[in-house]
């Protein structure tokens, strides 16, 4: 995925198709380029598609689009998305527009 400096976004494919990690800023600048490659992880696999968020600074309605229609797009193929270890801001942004009761939040064990 490019990274483009305006948006200082960075995706790491762990596990294709069940472990990506997002950081930086996921912002109306790089949303479209994320939402296609999690359109991808969604079909690409079964089981939990896992996103760490815990280098994911910045996130904004685009951005917050993107992961709620992840979301029901996992639904829609027998998965569930995870948002593992989700940084103070992010967090903070899903729990004010109460996404934290729609999206499912978890933490690692040894992050605790």
């Amino acid at each position: 995925m490019p990274t483009h400096a305006a948006a200082a976004l960075r995706v790491d494919v762990h596990e294709p198709g069940r472990l990506l990690a997002l950081s930086g800023r996921l912002d109306v600048h790089g949303a479209a380029d994320v939402r296609l490659l999690l359109v991808d992880a969604v079909a690409g696999a079964d089981g939990p598609l896992v996103l760490d968020l815990s280098g994911l600074l910045v996130l904004d309605a685009p951005g917050l689009g993107v992961l709620v229609g992840a979301h029901r797009r996992a639904l829609r193929a027998g998965r569930v998305l995870v948002l593992r270890d989700v940084s103070a801001p992010v967090a903070r942004l899903l729990f004010l527009s109460r996404l934290d009761r729609v999206l499912r939040v978890e933490r690692r064990a040894s992050a605790a």
